[in-house]
């Protein structure tokens, strides 16, 4: 069953739905200013990371929504990625992340079968988190994964270089020895991506903001909604 991506869908949870009301007064208090700073952070990470981990690592991959069951733009360059590591044997283990959430076909699966045609060396081990369809509950599913096999490993976050900070806040909130990894060879500079930069900054400030309100508080549940 599709799913959606959309992040009004969870402002039906109170804890959700108080953290958002907590950020946006912090916003109005800062008179924005709080927002910029988040802006900037979302934009060194953007800018500063790598396009592969420092040693051997296991990659996951975030998912995008599909168009016409088959990865997009953006997807395409986060796969195209996880290829080149993979050819450099800098990872013999791929988590594709993503179900579904437009499509019959799950993102882990379309990008399985793209990375299929783009002749992925047969000695790299695809696995597929096919139950999530946001960044959080695909962290959260690829972690019960990894664990089945013991231990977590270090891991490398390949995504879109907008979303890297949150994908690493993220990640580290939830136990991950991580490191971000770029997709696009250097920093877009059309508007385009600069919205999505302003819009990863609001994510991230939601989550961090109501994170830390949540600990200053002494609310145990909201506290554990990224846990």
């Amino acid at each position: 069953m599709s799913a959606s991506r959309k992040p009004s869908k969870y402002l039906r949870d109170a804890d959700v739905l108080h953290a958002a009301v907590v950020t946006g007064l912090v916003v109005i208090l800062s008179a924005g200013l709080v927002w910029l700073g988040y802006l900037i952070h979302v934009w060194r990470i953007a800018t500063r990371s790598p396009l592969s981990p420092p040693r051997r690592m296991t990659v996951l991959v975030f998912g995008r929504r599909l168009e016409q069951d088959a990865p997009g733009h953006d997807y395409q360059q986060r796969l195209r990625r996880a290829l080149v590591l993979a050819r450099q044997q800098q990872t013999d283990h791929l988590l594709l992340l993503g179900g579904c959430s437009g499509s019959e076909l799950s993102e882990a699966a379309a990008g399985a079968a793209w990375l299929r045609q783009h002749e992925l060396t047969g000695d790299v081990r695809v696995e597929l988190e096919q139950d999530s369809v946001d960044s959080l509950e695909n962290l959260r599913h690829a972690r019960r994964l990894l664990q089945e096999e013991g231990r977590l490993p270090p891991v490398a976050l390949v995504t879109s270089r907008y979303h890297l900070a949150r994908c690493l806040l993220l990640a580290r909130r939830l136990g991950f020895d991580s490191i971000a990894v770029a997709a696009e060879p250097t920093l877009p500079r059309h508007a385009r991506y600069l919205g999505r930069l302003v819009l990863e900054a609001g994510y991230l400030m939601w989550i961090d903001i109501g994170m830390r309100w949540a600990r200053l508080i002494g609310h145990a549940r909201m506290a554990a909604r990224i846990s």
